[in-house]
């Protein structure tokens, strides 16, 4: 039973992925082409990155009820100020579930989304900031842009999936912008997904996924540390944050 459960699972959201992106893809490239001619290169790109969330929140409830993904909200935040996202990386789905929050985001990635069709099609028209093919100064110079332009950004501060639940050392650049920009942190737990889509493998298995959201830690409360101090208090309070998730918090 289980696997004919696994089976059909993977087969009807897959199929009714492919089917879903071949429909949105067009729909999404005429609303650009139309808006961009009635509104500046800003509003364009706000309303751009608020499909590509759409497309993301309708990938997510593909495979329900098999896979649930429960978003937890412990932080009010100020509309239309940026915020920079710190979250534990666990699986290839997490970049997906950063739909379920109600900003406007852009990811940091590395090479392989731009290289995935449909995946990396969004990506791009996003703006998503690709580390591995930007200087120093031009990331950072991109970054504080989109922070002046209140536009959020999402880092995945391991650089790469962790293994099992436990996090892998922090890289910096997301606590280098932080200090530059004075923009407050958020921390944001995910837990469940490792299971789902284990590494190395595509093959989905039922589950639930949770997805929480912590208060901020504000320039007033990080401007006296310098990067190795903030990120290992970030990552220290994500990993607080993910064991109480795990025993049932």
């Amino acid at each position: 039973m289980n696997y004919f459960k696994i089976f059909f699972l993977n087969l009807y959201s897959y199929t009714l992925f492919l089917v879903y992106s071949a429909l949105f893809i067009p729909v999404l490239i005429l609303v650009v082409l139309v808006l961009s001619i009635f509104m500046d290169r800003r509003g364009t790109m706000r309303r751009v990155r608020r499909a590509i969330g759409w497309w993301g929140r309708g990938i997510t409830l593909i495979p329900f009820p098999l896979i649930r993904v429960c978003y937890e909200d412990r932080f009010r935040d100020n509309p239309g100020e940026p915020y920079i996202y710190v979250c534990n990386h666990r699986s290839t789905s997490d970049g997906f579930l950063m739909s379920v929050l109600p900003i406007e985001a852009v990811q940091v990635v590395n090479i392989w989304p731009f290289r995935i069709p449909v995946i990396g099609f969004f990506a791009r028209i996003a703006g998503y900031l690709n580390v591995r093919m930007m200087s120093p100064e031009e990331f950072f110079g991109k970054a504080l842009t989109l922070l002046n332009q209140n536009v959020s950004i999402i880092f995945f501060p391991e650089g790469t999936r962790a293994t099992g639940k436990k996090m892998g050392n922090f890289h910096s650049a997301a606590f280098r912008l932080a200090l530059k920009s004075r923009v407050s942190i958020v921390p944001l737990c995910i837990t469940g997904n490792e299971t789902i889509m284990p590494k190395g493998s595509l093959v989905l298995r039922p589950g639930t996924v949770r997805v929480r959201r912590l208060p901020a830690i504000t320039w007033s409360e990080y401007r006296d540390l310098n990067v190795y101090k903030l990120k290992n208090r970030v990552r220290e309070i994500l990993g607080r944050e993910l064991a109480l998730m795990e025993s049932g918090a």
